[in-house]
């Protein structure tokens, strides 16, 4: 938590707890080799009562030769405009106005009074919300800047801490109420269950470390997944299925977001047990479940605008990255077996010949094969993505399809030996100069 060198800014309300946080940080100043400041910030929540406490530590620090920043703001105002609850919005601006603080004074850690009754108060806030491990972890020792020396010690202990010290304090009125969910947990809630077990600060603490163990090691997993199997936009389902749920879903919060609730998670996790065409809409992504990857972030559709194809001409599609060569020949045995060469005999070719994407309902009768096929089918089974669909060339005269590029021309306009023919020659655009 303290490095020697450490300039430490103590955040001190004038409670009990933070006083005693600032005098045991204080007291060791020399012993740890660091430098103790402290900051108050008066939320003007309380009137009268909130400016005798800013007063309060501003005079103590004075006396006591401690450097304190005090900062002031107006939550109830914060919390109207961003709709956050009166706790939230305390916190936001609270939390701010630290990191500024520390910032100011070159602090590389912020020290606050949390201690095992918060800890445990915070763990029964989290189960009754209903969450995982993640929440039942309480209160981390340490997050980034932010250290919590006191997280081991009972409310009792640093009661008598001050006692034996004679350190003064003041107490927030609003601690005496039930209007915060803390507080009815805090005199209601932890009472009854001191009544089962005297010492259950402490089992919560226990429980929360074990929580922590355990969330560490399935985070971890999660993160070691990702880093072997994402490509950066997608991954393989197969992967995905043969995981633990439990680290699937960490896999998932990751990604995605790590606000999912429960209830989306198993959702995703059940989509990805299937083989159909899906997608999940999240708060800022799409997910799209196709050809046995899981794709983070939709890609918009993509449709070829319709462009006519001309003997003697080049007709250009720069959204698939190709050109058509198109002329008129006599019939030869050069066909390319990947359809990249396409003859089609003149006579049965009716009218114009445009190019453009799929549409609802296109059929073909491919050469060589007794049968006609929508071309949904015929992408299903070249298995293509449907961004690959989209920008995959269809080839038609005013009667219907002539041609899929890179998978089939239709009988109608096959050609043979003594044909006059159409040919179309598609190549991928070169890029560069």
């Amino acid at each position: 938590m303290l490095p020697r060198g450490t300039r430490l800014l103590c955040a001190v309300s004038g409670g009990a707890d933070s006083m005693c946080l600032l005098h045991l940080m204080k007291s060791r100043e020399a012993e740890l080799g660091i430098q103790v400041y402290a900051a108050h910030y008066e939320h003007g929540l309380r009137g009268e009562e909130s400016l005798r406490d800013c007063a309060f530590v501003e005079n103590w620090c004075r006396e006591k030769g401690i450097l304190c920043v005090s900062g002031h703001g107006d939550v109830r105002a914060y919390a109207k405009e961003t709709g956050m609850g009166i706790e939230e919005a305390a916190r936001e601006l609270r939390y701010a106005f630290l990191q500024k603080t520390a910032e100011e004074l070159g602090c590389t850690r912020i020290a606050t009074a949390h201690n095992a009754d918060d800890n445990a108060e915070t763990l029964l806030l989290n189960l009754c919300r209903g969450s995982g491990a993640a929440g039942l972890r309480g209160i981390p020792p340490v997050r980034g800047k932010i250290i919590r020396p006191l997280l081991g010690c009972t409310r009792a202990e640093i009661e008598r801490y001050l006692q034996e010290n004679h350190i003064p304090h003041v107490e927030d009125s609003s601690n005496a109420g039930d209007e915060y969910s803390r507080n009815r947990i805090r005199h209601r809630v932890t009472p009854a269950l001191r009544e089962i077990n005297p010492a259950f600060s402490s089992a919560a603490l226990r429980t929360a470390e074990l929580m922590r163990r355990d969330e560490d090691c399935l985070g971890a997993m999660a993160e070691e997944f990702i880093k072997e199997n994402f490509d950066g936009v997608s991954l393989s389902l197969e992967k995905l299925r043969a995981l633990h749920p439990a680290v699937a879903g960490r896999v998932f919060r990751r990604l995605c977001s790590e606000s999912l609730s429960m209830e989306q998670v198993d959702g995703l996790i059940k989509l990805a047990e299937g083989n159909e065409l899906a997608f999940a809409d999240l708060p800022g992504i799409r997910l799209r479940f196709e050809q046995g990857r899981l794709y983070f972030g939709g890609e918009e559709p993509v449709r070829l605008p319709e462009r006519a194809i001309v003997p003697g001409t080049v007709t250009h599609i720069p959204e698939a990255g190709l050109r058509i060569r198109a002329r008129i020949e006599d019939f030869s045995e050069e066909i390319n077996s990947k359809f990249k060469t396409y003859l089609f005999k003149c006579e049965s070719i009716c009218g114009n010949i445009t190019c453009d994407s799929r549409r609802p309902g296109d059929r073909i009768s491919p050469a060589g094969r007794n049968c006609t096929k929508s071309l949904k089918s015929l992408f299903l089974e070249a298995g293509m993505t449907q961004r690959e669909r989209d920008l995959t060339p269809v080839i038609r005269d005013e009667k219907g399809i002539i041609a899929v590029y890179g998978l089939a021309t239709d009988r109608r306009c096959e050609a043979g030996p003594g044909d006059k023919v159409l040919r179309l020659d598609i190549e991928k655009e070169k890029t560069g100069r």
